[in-house]
């Protein structure tokens, strides 16, 4: 059975997109420094990313329109929208708990869940996700689309690893 792992970004108030769904405060709090690259280490790990619409529109619309940061995985993106697939890019039109579960089921790398809200809460609320790896932007953004939201189980995790650079804090759990 793969692992799924919810690898994101969050500002230090919850969030992960500011109220229009922006996340250009993603950086660390100096420019002069360097931050730690852990994308680096995490991509190997995955053949499958999984994401929202609104997480494809603003990675092919907004930050990386001429080419697709994720080549050599296989992307799905849960829309309701019925878009031809590729190679590369699935459109399903199932909600995002099937999709986890049929793709856990299959042989692979782990499965990265990388957005947005409308994908991870309701595989937060089925206690689909076996690793959080969660960085801590130092941002307080006061408002936006919030990470987790309430309505779902409690679920007891435990602390794997953390790392720290340019004001940026990884937290990674994984299931008790």
């Amino acid at each position: 059975m793969r692992n799924v792992v919810l690898y994101i970004a969050m500002s230090l108030d919850g969030y992960i997109a500011d109220n229009k769904g922006g996340v250009d405060w993603l950086t660390g709090h100096s420019t002069q420094e360097t931050t730690i690259d852990s994308y680096s280490s995490f991509v190997p790990t995955v053949d499958t990313v999984v994401m929202g619409w609104n997480s494809y529109r603003q990675i092919t619309e907004e930050l990386s329109p001429k080419e697709w940061p994720y080549p050599d995985l296989t992307s799905y993106v849960i829309t309701h929208r019925k878009l031809p697939s590729t190679d590369h890019i699935i459109f399903v039109q199932d909600d995002p708990c099937s999709v986890i579960k049929r793709l856990k089921a299959e042989a692979g790398k782990s499965i990265w869940v990388c957005g947005g809200s409308q994908i991870i809460q309701p595989l937060v609320a089925c206690d689909l996700i076996d690793e959080y790896d969660i960085s801590i932007i130092p941002t307080l953004l006061g408002s936006g689309i919030r990470l987790f939201r309430e309505n779902f189980g409690e679920i007891p995790l435990k602390l794997l690893r953390t790392q720290a650079s340019n004001g940026i804090m990884e937290l990674v759990y994984g299931r008790r």
